[in-house]
């Protein structure tokens, strides 16, 4: 895997969050895809499960925010990308930190999410 591809990769998560439905996540993830939307929680593994969980944690296709990443960093099929993500109607606000692998066709094998708010406890808000 390389930066471009990584970033290819980034644009089209994205891009399945402002879609409806889950169809895209095949071309994103793998079908025995394991996702951690935090480090403390127990794997969402294959893609099933994945677009149940994927369809109740988002308001919709429809919902305003904006996106922006980095690559932190990437060895071999490993890398690491900061994420920061404004909702427009709630006002929520998040940065990340994604560690994602990869398979040879650039799908994402296991996904592990680190996000942080400002209402968290520890945001200093």
């Amino acid at each position: 895997m390389d930066r471009a591809g990584v970033e290819r990769w980034v644009a089209g998560y994205e891009a399945a969050w402002r879609t409806a439905g889950t169809s895209r996540l095949a071309g994103s993830f793998t079908p025995d895809v394991v996702y951690r939307p935090s480090p403390w929680a127990e794997p969402i593994v294959g893609l099933a499960a994945l677009a149940g969980f994927w369809e109740a944690e988002r308001e919709g296709a429809d919902e305003a925010f904006d996106m922006s990443s980095e690559i932190v960093a990437l060895d071999g099929t490993t890398a690491v990308v900061r994420v920061a993500v404004d909702y427009h109607d709630s006002g929520g606000r998040w940065r990340d930190l994604w560690i994602l692998t990869f398979a040879p066709d650039e799908r994402c094998t296991a996904f592990e999410e680190w996000p942080f708010s400002p209402t968290q406890p520890d945001g200093h808000e």
